[in-house]
């Protein structure tokens, strides 16, 4: 059964008004329906302005990026509805509990009160926030936070689902558990697009990925696929033959 495309990305490039050079340049990908595809690159590669793109918060210079739904082209209005976003800053009120900020965000996606309750605790236990979600979220550690912002980005239960390096920063048990549930959902059928600077994460996450340096795709594909055409037996190896060793920072 050939899968379908729900997102086509085609040639497309951005270049910020400060800047004299492309932050990307004619990016063409196709993201697969119940896929997870790793968006992978040094710092400074592109892959944050892609992802910003895709989203729809910041518009590309040139290009286009095409939503589809049941093989069916979408409107710009009709994918916000289907689109979480889990950014790599804390997208958040400090001051505000989990269930409040929960609540806050789930009103945004008119999602109905009784209906919201019922994600809101679900989501809260699933990700082991049930026993802190009166606490302000600014006294919490970084996993709870990241966990926190996971649950904000899926409150509505997404069909395709962007992650900005969502485990950076955390303790191996809070990444554990957000990866963990992040398979859950993507074998329920949330398509996800992902970000990382763990390989080795990547590696076990992914299914497919694209390498993008420059602002370029420099490789793509199934991640099994690139290691053997590149004779190589991982992903970081993948990595660092493919960009070099030279610093980023």
């Amino acid at each position: 059964m050939e899968t379908q495309v729900c997102i086509e990305i085609q040639q497309v490039s951005k270049r910020y008004k400060s800047s004299g050079e492309d932050s990307l340049t004619k990016v063409s990908l196709n993201i697969s329906c119940g896929d997870v595809f790793g968006l992978l690159g040094p710092n400074g590669a592109g892959k944050t302005t892609l992802i910003s793109i895709l989203c729809g918060i910041i518009p590309p210079t040139s290009g286009q990026v095409t939503y589809f739904v049941d093989g069916n082209i979408i409107t710009e209005n009709e994918r916000k509805s289907i689109i979480g976003f889990v950014p790599q800053e804390y997208a958040f009120y400090q001051e505000l509990t989990p269930r409040q900020n929960l609540d806050y965000f789930g009103a945004m996606y008119n999602i109905p009160k009784k209906e919201l309750e019922i994600r809101r605790e679900e989501l809260l236990e699933v990700l082991g926030l049930a026993k802190s979600a009166d606490k302000k979220v600014g006294t919490f550690s970084g996993g709870m936070k990241r966990r926190v912002n996971l649950a904000i980005g899926i409150i509505h239960n997404p069909e395709i689902l962007f992650l900005d390096e969502p485990t950076v920063g955390v303790d191996v048990q809070s990444r554990n558990a957000i990866i963990r549930y992040l398979q859950q959902i993507n074998k329920a059928g949330t398509t996800i697009i992902y970000t990382s600077h763990h390989m080795s994460e990547a590696e076990e996450f992914c299914k497919h990925i694209a390498l993008i340096d420059h602002g370029k795709v420099i490789a793509k594909g199934e991640l099994a696929g690139l290691k053997a055409e590149n004779q190589v037996s991982d992903l970081q190896s993948l990595f660092i033959n493919l960009t070099g060793e030279e610093y980023r920072d």
